[in-house]
């Protein structure tokens, strides 16, 4: 059996052309993934959120993703998990390399699974726009999170900075539920 993971073309283009894209700020990428997310939604291709894997230090963009859960039939195709993936493929390795080296940029939270994926992945930053309560208000299950996550993560050496550009990530969340959009 295999599993191919095929991204919709328009974010395979932004993948393809990832080495040209750069965001020096942290409201800059935060823009960016929470474009990602809208896209998603205007394209139809899955829900309302985005992801992107940047290395700290250059503002270049390595990986972006978006959430492709139902139509790949997948439960764990979230926007996060996307991105890593793409991020550790490009780069020939199973941990992204280098302490800090590393930012993932979240439209949202982390829901459960994502949350216990991220410090394996080799991310030293986390940057999230959206909480987790902003997803749950439309309807979607976060799952059961500690709630002292952001010091476990630091405990971790893991950087964490939430609520960037937040209103702008809740309108995407807002815009998709007004659609009658799946929940999950």
């Amino acid at each position: 059996m295999e599993f191919e993971l095929k991204l919709p073309e328009w974010l395979n283009r932004i993948n393809s052309r990832a080495a040209d894209i750069t965001h020096n700020s942290i409201e800059e990428r935060a823009g960016f993934v929470i474009n990602l997310s809208h896209l998603n939604i205007e394209h139809g291709t899955g829900g309302p959120f985005g992801a992107a894997i940047f290395d700290i230090n250059s503002g270049s963009l390595v990986s972006a993703g978006t959430n492709m859960v139902v139509p790949m039939g997948c439960s764990i195709a979230h926007a996060e998990m996307i991105a890593i993936m793409l991020a550790q493929k490009k780069l020939g390795t199973y941990r992204l390399p280098g302490p800090s080296k590393y930012q993932l940029v979240s439209s949202c939270q982390p829901c459960a699974m994502c949350m216990g994926a991220i410090p394996w992945s080799g991310v030293g930053s986390l940057v999230c726009s959206g909480r987790e309560e902003d997803a749950k208000a439309i309807g979607f299950d976060e799952g059961d999170k500690p709630s002292d996550w952001i010091e476990k993560y630091e405990a971790r050496n893991i950087e964490v900075i939430i609520d960037v550009l937040r209103s702008e990530a809740c309108q995407v969340l807002r815009d998709y539920s007004k659609k009658n959009s799946q929940t999950y």
